[in-house]
């Protein structure tokens, strides 16, 4: 079983950054195709990106193509997610999982307890 702790959540102004992390324990990721989720109040949660297990691929959402970066150091079983040029709509509550098949199969079998990210206007 795999546990995921998100950390680096916050409030940032519009066109800030954040970077969160997400360290993992109990497996190694490296097993692991990992991706992150967010969930807006009121809204469904959705797939924000996602890499594979070796980060020779990457899955990003149309909404954060070329603001947001996701990575992983499968030495420190730490995956991250760079957040540039934040809009308020980027708020959110921001979810790390981890699921065994490959990036764009399958359902996520592990989930973090979630990091708040805030972005005023």
């Amino acid at each position: 079983q795999v546990q995921l702790v998100e950390s680096g959540g916050g409030l940032v102004q519009t066109g800030g950054s954040l970077r969160v992390s997400c360290a993992a324990s109990g497996r190694t990721i490296s097993m692991y195709t990992m991706g992150w989720f967010r969930q807006a109040p009121g809204k469904e949660r959705e797939l924000v990106a996602a890499v594979t297990r070796s980060a020779d691929s990457t899955y990003y959402a149309d909404f954060v193509k070329g603001r947001f970066t996701i990575s992983r150091d499968n030495a420190k079983n730490t995956v991250y997610l760079q957040m540039n040029s934040l809009k308020p709509e980027d708020t959110a509550v921001y979810y790390c999982a981890s699921k065994r098949s490959p990036i764009l199969r399958g359902s996520y079998d592990y989930w973090g307890q979630g990091t708040q990210v805030t972005v005023s206007t």
